[in-house]
């Protein structure tokens, strides 16, 4: 099927050069915040926040009172990241120099009392760096006084690890060291939503950090070579092993990541999936002995095609392939890398074209870490591709209402990436005569941000609001077209806004709101420039930009061009069991959207003659006669409780 995504870049080269300090833009972004005991840094994959953090660390050291760093890493492999580096060469004043002794990011468990004696040993000694495991952390914190963490600098890579629920202990021991201790703290993450419903942190906690956002347009948009990104699925029916070839081009640097053993697109034999993509590519000539890496001979046309394969439990065989694939130094020194939980967050191979996943991925956070395992710059390609092969609804299945799920699971974490991939605009309220500004858009009967708070979300959490309302239950039923746009605009998405920010009061609701579905009606169109005007598609039509009202936006399904690109890519069958799947497990109608589809009701019926009809096939239309037999039957609760009043 054809991308539900694809975004085009201007290879601005910005976000790879580097100034008089060595800093590409991100770096130096962060670097002027430096002096924030809290920093949150939001940031891409491949956009440099590993050496942000030792540009930041280093000065804590040398000129803010910090005596210790300790850097937190959710698994050992990314622990490289962190190695020593050179950093005076390109203008800085000092060097990256770990001690190897406190890298505890080396093969064995994460809690053995080795790694847990020399993290207390370090915190008793002068030695300045450490780096850990998230796991390693956690087992080390127990029992160790909060106090010994002054004057630390704690860094947490892959920030999104943390939960403030009650049983995340990495989000407990978090909230200890900040209460109790004088330790600085940064975070970082390349995607700050965790998949779930659970805030990362509470927001008092939250509202602590400095934040330092770098999105990912800006990231793709200012490389040398990456020109575009797609998004796309590929769906099968039966076994996923059947279609694999279908959708692996192994001319493509390709990471395909299998299914986990606990999905319903799983084997349940992860090794057996292993041998049988392989064989399916061809046969193998034979594996080294000293790397692991195997060399297979494309049945095609013979050609030698070099895979890794990170399945393999056995834990030597997995580290001499891992050290191999870290130390790798042209796009000939890899073809295939075949993953399970591995190669998504922190694994860097620049070469890699293709991210193909199989199985629907329920968290957004993991979608976005994968697809950012494709985006790195490389001189070896212009396009990256995302592919998630995923299993087609069949009506005669059990698991029907789990597969539709699924599906519009994963089309909306292509909406999301959609809009976080997006340019970004800065929307103000337009007046006559008014001239909008490069990178502006003027918006009639725009409410602007009337506070601090407001401000601080549209800045820094818009992405995040919503990846919640993509994510919610109402929402994802709504979406195919079966809700009327205005109902999801300002019924559905304002529900959201007050769960997520229940101190903000109905005027603050108000603006978000209205900011949030502008911005996501403006990232989904397609504006063009015609002379001197600038016209935007939406809902079929082209708009001039100087003639968007509040209202008008108001009136699109910001989410529905995903949909519609599903609905000519399937088979009329699926489509209809989707319908019949969301048809089973409707919204309830509520007053809210009574009161607003009331008048269309008015209007469809002046216009056709006819009142909506139940049976009818357009979505729409059936919501209207729903609603007439809602109003219908309230009047007559209405009525009964009057009549009781009156006789009691």
């Amino acid at each position: 099927m054809p991308d539900i995504v694809r975004v085009n870049y201007e290879n601005t080269g910005k976000s790879t050069s580097t100034n008089n300090m060595g800093m590409r833009d991100m770096q130096s972004r962060a670097y002027e915040s430096r002096n924030a005991q809290y920093l949150l840094l939001k940031s891409p994959p491949a956009s440099g926040k590993s050496r942000a953090l030792m540009f930041l660390a280093l000065d804590k050291l040398f000129y803010q009172g910090i005596k210790k760093v300790i850097v937190a890493v959710p698994e050992r492999s990314i622990g490289g990241s962190f190695a020593k580096t050179d950093l005076e060469s390109h203008g800085f004043f000092a060097d990256w120099e770990p001690n190897d002794r406190y890298n505890l990011c080396t093969p064995g468990s994460d809690g053995s009392r080795s790694k847990v004696k020399a993290f207390h040993e370090f915190m008793d000694n002068k030695e300045p760096i450490l780096i850990c495991t998230h796991a390693t952390l956690r087992f080390a914190c127990e029992g160790l006084d909060e106090e010994k963490f002054d004057n630390t600098l704690l860094a947490i890579d892959e920030f999104h690890h943390v939960s403030a629920d009650a049983d995340n202990k990495l989000g407990e021991i978090l909230r200890d060291i900040m209460a109790k201790s004088t330790a600085h703290i940064v975070a970082m993450t390349g995607s700050y939503f965790r998949g779930d419903s659970t805030p990362i942190l509470k927001p008092e906690d939250e509202s602590k950090f400095t934040k330092v956002t770098y999105n990912y347009y800006e990231q793709l948009n200012g490389y040398d070579y990456l020109k575009s990104l797609g998004i796309g699925y590929h769906f099968y029916q039966g076994r996923y092993t059947s279609a694999i070839m279908e959708i692996l081009d192994t001319n493509k640097k390709t990471i395909l990541h299998i299914p986990n053993v606990n999905s319903g697109e799983s084997t349940k034999d992860k090794h057996n999936e292993v041998d049988f993509i392989i064989d399916e590519i061809g046969e193998i000539d034979y594996q080294d002995p000293k790397t692991g890496v195997i060399y297979v001979k494309r049945n095609t046309d013979g050609k030698i095609i070099k895979v890794a394969d990170l399945v393999n439990d056995t834990q030597s065989e997995r580290d001499m392939i891992v050290n191999y694939l870290r130390n790798i130094k042209s796009a000939e020194d890899m073809d295939l890398i075949i993953a399970l939980g591995m190669a998504k967050e922190g694994f860097d191979w620049p070469y890699c074209e293709h991210a193909l996943t199989v199985g629907y991925r329920g968290s957004l956070t993991e979608i976005i870490q994968i697809i950012g395992r494709a985006t790195r710059d490389s001189n070896n390609k212009t396009h990256a591709q995302f592919t998630n092969l995923i299993a087609q609804p069949e009506a005669t299945d059990d698991t029907v209402k789990l597969s539709v799920n699924n599906m519009l699971k994963a089309i909306t974490a292509s909406l999301l990436m959609e809009q976080v991939l997006a340019p970004n605009f800065k929307f103000k309220t337009k007046f006559d005569g008014d001239k909008a500004k490069p990178g502006e858009l003027k918006i009639r009967g725009l409410k602007e941000p009337s506070t601090k708070r407001v401000k601080d979300i549209l800045e820094s959490d818009l992405n995040d609001l919503k990846a919640k309302i993509l994510q919610d239950n109402q929402m994802l039923k709504a979406m195919p077209g079966n809700v009327d746009p205005e109902v999801i605009n300002k019924v559905l998405i304002p529900k959201i806004i007050r769960v997520k920010y229940p101190e903000l009061t109905e005027t603050e609701v108000e603006e978000v709101r209205q900011h949030v579905v502008i911005d996501s009606v403006v990232k989904s169109g397609e504006i063009k420039e015609v002379g001197d005007k600038r016209f935007i598609r939406m809902a079929g039509s082209f708009v001039n930009i100087d003639d968007l009202h509040i209202d008008l936006i108001d009136r699109i399904n910001p989410f529905q061009e995903a949909f519609e690109i599903l609905s000519k890519s399937v088979t009329k069958q699926v489509l209809k069991v989707i319908h019949e799947t969301i048809e089973a497990t409707r919204i309830v109608m509520d007053f809210e959207e009574a009161r607003i589809l009331w008048p269309k009701i008015q209007v469809f019926m002046k216009e056709t003659g006819n009142p909506p009809r139940l049976d009818s096939l357009r979505p729409l239309e059936k919501r209207m006669a729903e609603c007439i037999i809602y109003l219908k039957e309230e009047k007559r609760k209405a009525e009964a409780k009057k009549r009781e009043a009156q006789n009691g």
